[in-house]
């Protein structure tokens, strides 16, 4: 096929752009909802075509779900928790897989509980509590580390295992007092099941001790390995989508609807804004630019880790979690 290709250039002729695309076969973490947009906004304006990229992108079951598809190489990039990813490449020291480009630098990582249920934003009203998990949930998976920095007394507390789907249901009609969840997903599904704003008490953990990253942008090692320009340039088109993002949340919508149409707009909008706010945009985001992430607080996060997924003494080094060397340069990833 070289052979031809070269024949084909050295008559002139341009070969077909086709040949020159590379595939590459994404995960999401979860459902199509408004905070995939950046990656839906990199696919509709040409942002990975641009990069001589084909880019398929798929829905997910979670944010540790995604984990596995990549380092199994049946995905050869994905969008995952990078706490979870931690956890698995420190029981598999050989996990083809690895973090390039950091999403959330501030996890959403909560429980959300009813103030008529007696939940309020201070963690200790959790106490002789029922509370609904389910049990791959990332923001559950903290479970244990938050209960240590937040002092909380588990003796009366009564955690009940639910999926994902009835999670929110449960609590918009009682049967539990609060669950685990996304802030930006739980918060926005509960106001549209109809629980009044007012009666939704929010409980982030990064706001009580528990400071971690969110979610990162995977890659299977091996296809890193072999296609290190094509990795580039997905960060270089992600980029763009999650600053165009961040600079119109509301104007990012439409793109997941086109594909999810049974979405309420005013909802997405809401959740989008919420993820920028709270997740994406930080303050830390804002002075040192988007993707990066600060290896001293990846490595302090590891010792929570050890306490809330059983992270051993020996866990992999940031650099082996975190390769920045594939990331744009710093002045295109500022928030303008």
């Amino acid at each position: 096929m070289r052979r031809l290709v070269g024949f084909a250039l050295a008559l002139g002729l341009a070969a077909p752009a086709a040949m020159a695309e590379t595939e590459i076969k994404f995960t999401l973490d979860w459902k199509f909802e408004a905070p995939a947009a950046p990656f839906f906004i990199a696919q509709d304006k040409g942002y990975f075509e641009a990069e001589g990229l084909s880019v398929t992108i798929d829905s997910g079951a979670g944010s540790r779900e995604s984990i596995p598809r990549v380092a199994t190489g049946a995905y050869d990039m994905g969008f995952g928790d990078v706490n979870a990813l931690i956890k698995l490449m420190d029981d598999q020291p050989d996990l083809k897989v690895k973090a390039v480009m950091m999403a959330y630098e501030r996890p959403p990582f909560a429980v959300i509980g009813r103030k008529s249920q007696g939940v309020t934003e201070d963690p200790k009203s959790l106490e002789g509590k029922t509370l609904g998990a389910p049990p791959p949930d990332a923001a559950f998976g903290q479970w244990p580390a938050f209960v240590e920095v937040a002092g909380l007394d588990t003796s009366g507390m009564t955690i009940e295992s639910v999926g994902f789907p009835v999670r929110e249901p449960m609590l918009a009609q009682g049967q539990v007092d609060a669950i685990f969840g996304f802030s930006f997903s739980s918060v926005i599904n509960l106001k549209a099941q109809g629980v009044d704003p007012d009666d939704i008490s929010l409980i982030l953990m990064g706001e009580h001790g528990l400071d971690l990253y969110g979610n990162v942008v995977m890659v299977n090692t091996d296809f890193a390995e072999a296609n290190p320009e094509a990795v580039k340039g997905f960060l270089r088109a992600l980029t763009k989508g999650f600053l165009d993002t961040i600079a119109d949340p509301a104007a990012s919508v439409p793109h997941v609807l086109e594909r999810n149409a049974v979405l309420d707009e005013a909802t997405e909008i809401d959740r989008i804004t919420m993820a920028v706010e709270g997740s994406i945009a930080t303050p830390a985001v804002k002075a040192n630019g988007f993707g990066g992430v600060d290896m001293d607080k990846l490595a302090k996060s590891i010792d929570h880790l050890k306490v809330s997924m059983g992270v051993s003494d020996t866990p992999p080094a940031p650099e082996r979690i975190f390769d920045a060397s594939y990331l744009p340069p710093l002045e295109e990833r500022m928030i303008k």
